[in-house]
């Protein structure tokens, strides 16, 4: 009789996160149709600053460098490669200390972690991006983190917290 409940609620429990999952992709696509360039302002034509007297620190664009080719390397399936340059460019932004590079560093390094099954420690980066917005108050990214966080733990199978943090991506996502 035991076995018998156990494989009722192994089915529930599948059906229950396939919902969430479909769920959850419907919110992000959403999400992503909402959030197209809400803000985008153009510059007034003619105001452009010549190049020889823009001053970059040459970090900022080796940072910017790492984190053009971790992206590049996500979207090409190499998400090991893809850590290795986050992890270079929130070391550098560390440096910097440029908080908005940091997140995205701390996304892309939890979104490398969470393609490779690596969810627990996924978790920790997205949760580093929760906790740089919370200091600097400035939330951009943290709908995503809560989304993220929610996936993973899914995968692992805790999906009373998973749930938790669907919760909060949602009323976010109801909020923007």
């Amino acid at each position: 009789m035991a076995g018998l409940l156990a494989r009722q609620r192994r089915g529930e429990l599948a059906r229950l996160n396939e919902q969430l999952r479909q769920i959850n992709a419907a919110l992000r696509r959403q999400a992503k149709i909402e959030s197209y360039a809400p803000a985008l302002s153009y510059a007034p034509v003619g105001s452009r600053i010549p190049e020889n007297e823009v001053i970059v620190d040459p970090r900022k664009e080796e940072l910017i460098s790492h984190l053009k080719a971790g992206k590049n390397y996500l979207r090409n399936q190499d998400p090991a490669k893809a850590f290795e340059e986050f992890k270079a460019s929130l070391e550098i932004a560390q440096q910097l200390k440029d908080p908005i590079e940091e997140k995205k560093a701390a996304r892309g390094l939890g979104a490398s972690l969470q393609r490779q099954g690596k969810y627990r420690e996924a978790i920790k980066y997205h949760s580093v991006v929760l906790a740089i917005s919370e200091r600097v108050g400035e939330d951009s990214g943290n709908t995503e983190a809560y989304g993220a966080i929610a996936d993973c733990y899914t995968e692992l199978g805790d999906l009373e917290r998973a749930g938790e943090f669907y919760d909060k991506y949602i009323a976010r996502l109801e909020k923007d």
